[in-house]
């Protein structure tokens, strides 16, 4: 009797042999992490100090995009700039988030504004999708491209809000 994997099987096969490949290759690396549960995602780790400004970075599989590799950090709103924000109106909010998503794209990042554990954070991103070259360059070059990019959107942040 031949036996048939169901697609569910395979997809779950996928994902565990990502996941193992970047736990792997942190741990070549010798990068400290955790697994961090998420409902959103397949699988998410948290490297607590990562890339050429030593930040934590998130790295995961989004459920809704299988075989996607996100590398992603997230800059705090400074208390005064929090209390400024939630002071904002709908437009003003709309023209920060604007103004975010204008600079983040000239930088080439991904961004969206946040709130979690009650504060406003902006996540920029940066994107593995292509399957056959996501490997351990590709994602260790994407964690250094992402701690610059925090570190720009940091100053960015400081700087005009």
């Amino acid at each position: 009797m031949e036996s048939y994997r169901t697609d569910l099987e395979c997809l779950i096969m996928a994902t565990s042999r990502m996941r193992d490949s970047v736990e792997r290759w942190l741990i070549h690396e010798s990068m400290s992490f955790e697994g961090v549960k998420s409902t959103e995602n397949t699988f998410q780790v948290l490297v607590k100090h990562a890339g050429p400004y030593g930040i934590p970075i998130d790295i995961f599989e989004p459920k809704a995009q299988q075989g996607i590799l996100v590398i992603g950090a997230k800059i705090p709103l400074k208390n005064n700039q929090i209390i400024r924000y939630r002071g904002f109106n709908e437009e003003e909010k709309a023209k920060f988030a604007n103004k975010i998503l204008e600079f983040c794209n000239s930088i080439e990042a991904i961004s969206k504004i946040i709130v979690e554990d009650g504060k406003q954070k902006i996540s920029v991103f940066v994107v593995l999708d292509d399957k056959e070259n996501i490997n351990q360059q590709a994602m260790f070059d994407a964690i250094d491209s992402v701690s610059e990019k925090h570190e720009k959107t940091s100053r960015f942040l400081l700087k005009t809000f």
